[in-house]
């Protein structure tokens, strides 16, 4: 059985590893469980074992076989020294996926490419992995030509500050109070904000960069034509997004709806006539992506519009890394 190291282990993402392990039975040998300075001597209970919280440094990954780590400036610091001391990590940082050397995979999309990693294996950001899943079967169904998505991104994706600045918001409001923002550069309460992340080339934000050229290097198709706009919405957990696609072939939905029914880690949840469609409250803490709102759209030849909601610290960051883990083993 493989010892593990969990890096960020009392962060949101850190916490939902321990809770996956166990979920998915995932053999265990050591459990290391390290963070950063500010959180070194917190005892965690797990399986029934008190786990003190380790400082992570350099030396923190002897006789460590696999190593989690939950994203955040310690990849870049400390992931070379896992690395160098035996250990196979699996990264939710922004730091390695685009690297060329580094495999960034989604298990139900392109699980083979753990089998060249040299060390490191990278996550995707939390929305490619929602979307990317989605894509799936109708990339291999009917072939991709362009996609168009529009993210609606819950709060939890900027941390437990952002569930923190939401809370006290509508707490705020409703006593009259003022609100106060700092996590995010405007009142998220009751608002809609549509910039993630810093903004870079052509007035697109890094956070929608990161759904273009994830997807293409997940996919392998450097040239698939991917536009997308991502935008923080007041929901606490679970990210939602409409993707337009248009297919190389033309297909039918019944073929559509068929290959989503197949499709490993997808439900679909599409029933007009009873009002069922994906939502974030109703996917929250769960693993799979929900795929809603199947239909064609009428002003191209071959276009297909979609609804597709996934709870994004659990399959856009800690199951996904779980999953790569297995495939490890």
């Amino acid at each position: 059985m493989p010892n593990v190291a969990i890096v960020g282990a009392t962060g949101a993402v850190g916490q939902e590893f321990l809770k996956i392990l166990v979920e998915r039975n995932f053999p265990v040998e050591e459990l290391r469980l390290l963070a950063t300075k500010r959180s070194a001597g917190k005892k965690i209970l797990w399986q029934g074992r008190e786990i003190e919280v380790q400082e992570t440094t350099h030396d923190s990954f002897k006789g460590i076989d696999i190593a989690l780590f939950a994203g955040g400036s310690s990849s870049t610091e400390f992931a070379p020294s896992a690395v160098k001391s035996g250990a196979v990590v699996i990264d939710n940082s922004s730091a390695y996926r685009l690297d060329p050397e580094v495999p960034l995979v989604v298990p139900e999309v392109n699980p083979e490419d753990v089998k060249w990693h040299k060390g490191i294996i990278a996550n995707p950001n939390c929305s490619t992995i929602i979307m990317a899943v989605a894509l799936k079967p109708i990339f291999d169904l009917a072939g991709i030509k362009r996609v168009v998505v529009s993210t609606y991104q819950a709060v939890s994706g900027a941390g437990r500050e952002g569930i923190e600045e939401l809370e006290g918001q509508v707490h705020d409001w409703a006593q009259g109070e003022e609100l106060k923002s700092q996590t995010f550069p405007y009142q998220i309460a009751f608002n809609l904000i549509p910039r993630i992340d810093v903004f870079q080339e052509g007035d697109y934000t890094k956070e929608e960069w990161k759904m273009v050229k994830e997807t293409q290097k997940i996919f392998h198709v450097d040239t698939m034509p991917i536009t997308a706009t991502t935008v923080r919405v007041p929901v606490l957990r679970s990210h939602s997004e409409s993707i337009n696609i248009e297919t190389e072939r033309s297909v039918g939905l019944e073929e559509v709806k068929a290959a989503f029914q197949k499709a490993p880690g997808v439900i679909v949840e599409d029933n007009p006539a009873e009002d069922r469609y994906p939502m974030p409250w109703f996917t929250s803490d769960t693993d799979e992506v929900y795929v809603g709102r199947i239909r064609k759209d009428f002003s191209i030849e071959n276009g297909i519009n979609l609804w597709v909601v996934g709870d994004q610290i659990r399959k856009g960051a800690a199951t996904n890394t779980i999953q790569i883990a297995e495939l490890l083993l």
